[in-house]
């Protein structure tokens, strides 16, 4: 590592509060590898659950990897520097286990780059004994692993918190790491790719996968039952973050609603919540006047003690802020909460502009909901809104978009005339991502719009809401989201590509390279009984479920939201 790169890392280790540096001594030596950069990892609370979990053992430590700063690839390259541990610059090589933190399929193009920055061959069949046992853990684990499944010795399918632990008290106990592999593979929550053969059919799709030596198939996720066990909050605060003053803590765990376009909807159920006692006795010590607590969840308005919890941190003087509420669960009380904490910025999820959309994607909100909403956010205070959609979605056509140029003019309307009368008035930001269909979600037989077709829609957008003062239209870039899709939706043969995009090519001129076809894993429409390259795992959620819920979109028809028990999906009553 050059004298520069080692400033800038004894400077980033030296801003962090909390988190503690090791000795190496005998104990089992673990790299977690964030392929991203520093910044976007240390906003990541299960990263640093993971870091907590084996830092905390006595027998393990734990040091921290990530992808270079950009402007800093060029001193990699010309001056041939290796990627190095945050802790105490020591090479990948010498771990133990190199844990891979997989939070987004858009980072499996980062690995090449990685592995090479560390020496490592990226491909599992070419490390032998002497190299880390490498592992993958994160929901891109145990939604679509496939993609990089060639790279992974084994990942790890669930919540860390029931599995990490077991893991490493194996390792003490295996004679090598094949024999750690086997003995894994043969219990659910462990994906061991190589213990598995895939083939293909004339078409392309997937003939049949086939287990050997003993793994299971399909690998059942796992998952904690009681939250109440975890304490998946922020460990290490360091102003070099997108949260530098905010503490953050997770509240609750999947979300019930039913959401059809989601995949942590579905991949994190059921829904789980801490206590307030817990979420309190977690934060204790945290809260001060200058503190921000920042509550984590997939629906945190819906979390039934947030009216608790907030009034317990405000009675500490210290300040709460939330990401998004939900329209529908809302309350006066917990936007003037916000309000006092300062949050000037608050947002809302209404997704599609049409009722129909709305209810094909099982929204379970009206027009009216969305507009009792925004009043309240309005007649409160609150400065700044941000409204989330969007486009792309299966059965949407131009009727479609019309309606949500309709309803963001209206909403920005009843804003105005809102706040005219307190003197000031705020910004409405429309952010709008292209949708991406996902593994194990109602949508996973869907085919995605095509760049051409989204490329006009956002057109419509921009001309539609362009002459609306105070509006502002953020839009995901349609070529990252095209590459999301094809990293969500792909077999084992994508794997091939990722040198090629990590070198810079797109998304055709890479299929052309590998001669595979861009458009079979984008826009094609799946059969009923295809089988899906993520049918090696099971997530929980029946098959049967997932196909009804589809049914069900297509019919624009809503479905309730569950209740932990219930057992209609399959995943409490498995």
């Amino acid at each position: 590592m050059t004298r520069r790169l080692e400033q800038k890392r004894r400077a980033l280790l030296a801003a962090e509060r909390g988190g503690t540096v090791k000795s190496w001594g005998g104990r089992v030596s673990v790299a977690l590898v964030y392929p991203n950069t520093y910044h976007n990892a240390m906003s990541n609370l299960g990263f640093q659950a993971v870091y907590q979990l084996v830092q905390q053992r006595d027998d393990c430590l734990c040091e921290r990897f990530f992808l270079p700063d950009k402007e800093d690839l060029p001193e990699y390259h010309q001056r041939g520097a290796r990627l190095l541990s945050l802790e105490s610059a020591r090479a990948l090589g010498d771990f133990d286990v190199v844990a891979l933190a997989l939070s987004f399929e858009n980072d499996y193009v980062n690995l090449p780059l990685l592995f090479e920055l560390a020496r490592l061959p990226l491909l599992a069949s070419e490390r032998g004994s002497n190299y880390p046992l490498v592992l993958a853990g994160g929901i891109c684990a145990f939604l679509n692993p496939e993609p990089v499944a060639e790279f992974i010795d084994l990942f790890i399918v669930g919540e860390a918190e029931v599995l990490v632990d077991e893991v490493l008290e194996r390792m003490a106990g295996a004679a090598a790491p094949a024999d750690l592999l086997r003995q894994l593979a043969s219990k659910p929550g462990y994906y061991v790719p190589s213990l598995y053969d895939v083939s293909y059919g004339a078409d392309g799709t997937i003939a049949a996968i086939s287990a050997k030596d003993g793994a299971v198939l399909p690998v059942r996720r796992r998952w904690v039952d009681d939250l109440n066990t975890t304490s998946c909050k922020s460990w290490i605060t360091t102003p070099n973050t997108a949260f530098a003053n905010m503490q953050l803590i997770e509240v609750s765990r999947g979300c019930g609603r039913g959401c059809r376009f989601c995949a942590t909807g579905f991949v994190y159920l059921p829904p789980r919540e801490k206590s307030t006692a817990t979420v309190l006795e977690q934060l204790r010590g945290s809260m001060c006047a200058k503190t921000v607590v920042g509550l984590v969840g997939a629906a945190v308005s819906d979390y039934s003690h947030i009216d608790a919890v907030t009034s317990a941190v405000v009675a500490h003087q210290a300040a709460v802020s939330v990401a998004s509420l939900r329209i529908d669960t809302m309350t006066s009380a917990q936007v003037e909460t916000l309000r006092r904490c300062g949050q000037k910025t608050l947002a809302l999820a209404p997704e599609a502009g049409s009722q129909r959309l709305r209810d094909s994607i099982n929204k379970n909100l009206s027009e009216a909901q969305i507009l009792s909403a925004v009043r309240l956010l309005a007649e409160a205070g609150i400065l700044n809104l941000k409204l989330y959609f969007l486009i792309g979605l299966p059965g949407e056509g131009e009727e479609d978009i019309t309606a949500l140029l309709e309803l963001v003019t209206t909403i920005r309307n009843l804003w105005l005339e809102v706040q005219r009368p307190q003197g000031r008035v705020g910004q409405i930001t429309v952010s709008v991502n292209p949708f991406v269909p996902k593994a194990m979600t109602p949508f996973q037989w869907c085919g995605m719009m095509t760049h051409k077709q989204l490329k006009h829609t956002v057109t419509r957008l921009r001309k539609g809401l362009g002459r609306l003062a105070n509006v502002n239209l953020q839009v995901e870039s349609l070529r990252s989201a095209l590459l999301q899709a094809l990293l969500s939706r792909g077999d084992r043969r994508v794997a091939a590509l990722l040198p090629h995009l990590a070198a810079g090519d797109n998304i055709k001129a890479a299929c052309r390279r590998c001669n595979l076809d861009s458009d079979f894993y984008l826009t094609r429409q799946r059969d009923k009984d295809e089988i899906m390259p993520w049918q090696v795992l099971d997530s929980g959620v029946s098959r049967q479920w997932l196909w009804r819920e589809y049914q069900q979109a297509q019919a624009a028809m809503t479905t309730g939201p569950c209740q932990r028990g219930c057992q209609r999906c399959g995943v409490c009553g498995g």
